[in-house]
């Protein structure tokens, strides 16, 4: 049978899809890794990558490739169980968190975690939820904090709270004048949004729908910043969360929020990890820890 290490080749093999990445990958020398894997061609009587460019692995290397990754994700988590030991809030947990909250969550999340479990290690990864969600699949995240919806198999996901969203627009935009805004009074107007790949990106065109408003595909921010600043200048109008909105890196210093009658849109954040996870329990109380923080600041 091959190796554990010759397992991680293949793997990086298939991720970099090139033998010197790869190789660069795993920290070792090209020819070296060459070597593992003919040996591990040799050992298992099947050939495993076709040596083109780019490389791919053969149908039967992407089917040890995938097998492999959940092995290697099970020994991750023993190897968690015995660093650990009894003590679950301990060690190093890798958690993903999509940029649209991390920075305006995060920061008082890990200063509470820190005091009251100070063996705990977060390893913390900012980054599209459909990336985070992959990473945890094959174990290279333990959790992640995401909005919802989020869609998978064997994966429990745990609702934690629920953030109001804002319309936010220049201070000298016409509509400040009106009195009493109705969401019939957006009609027409340019509305700003993340690209694509973020959840936010549908709410934001869904909204838009319901207020006849125009989403603005040719200019999509890049991050709730960029977003904020666009609106700032007068380009469009942007909906931004509350936690960005209350906290020092955000704020409202070049736009104002809109108050539109009977109008309360929300986004619901969630936490997710695998089904059966050795340490389901801790990532539980982090969840929580979270989800008091986020309601202390909206509260």
């Amino acid at each position: 049978m091959p190796s554990l290490r010759q397992l991680e080749y293949l793997i990086a093999i298939e991720d970099a899809a090139h033998f010197g990445r790869a190789a660069a990958e795993m920290n070792v020398t090209q020819p070296t890794l060459s070597q593992q894997v003919k040996e591990m061609e040799l050992r298992l009587g099947s050939k495993l990558i076709d040596r083109g460019r780019p490389v791919r692995l053969t149908p039967i290397g992407r089917e040890i490739a995938s097998r492999a990754r959940r092995v290697l994700r099970d020994i991750g988590e023993i190897r968690a169980i015995a660093e650990r030991g009894k003590d679950g809030m301990a060690g190093t947990i890798r958690l993903g968190v999509s940029p649209t909250i991390g920075p305006y969550l995060m920061p008082r999340a890990v200063v509470r975690l820190h005091r009251e479990f100070p063996s705990l290690r977060l390893y913390i990864r900012e980054g599209i939820p459909a990336d985070h969600f992959a990473d945890l699949r094959n174990g290279r995240l333990d959790m992640m904090l995401a909005p919802l919806p989020v869609i998978g198999r064997d994966m429990h996901v745990q609702p934690l709270f629920d953030e109001p969203l804002q319309m936010v627009g220049a201070p000298d935009h016409r509509l400040f004048a009106k009195r009493h805004l109705q969401p019939g009074d957006f009609a027409g107007e340019p509305v700003l949004s993340l690209d694509r790949r973020h959840p936010s990106h549908g709410q934001t065109e869904q909204i838009c729908e319901e207020m006849g408003a125009d989403l603005l595909r040719d200019y999509e921010g890049t991050s709730l910043d960029s977003l904020r600043q666009m609106a700032g200048s007068g380009l469009g109008l942007a909906l931004l969360p509350e936690l960005y909105l209350r906290a020092e890196t955000g704020g409202e210093d070049m736009v104002r929020r809109f108050e539109i009658d009977d109008w309360a849109p929300k986004r619901s954040i969630a936490a997710v990890w695998r089904e059966g996870a050795a340490f389901a329990s801790s990532f539980a109380v982090i969840a929580e820890i979270a989800a008091s923080e986020a309601r202390e600041i909206l509260a």
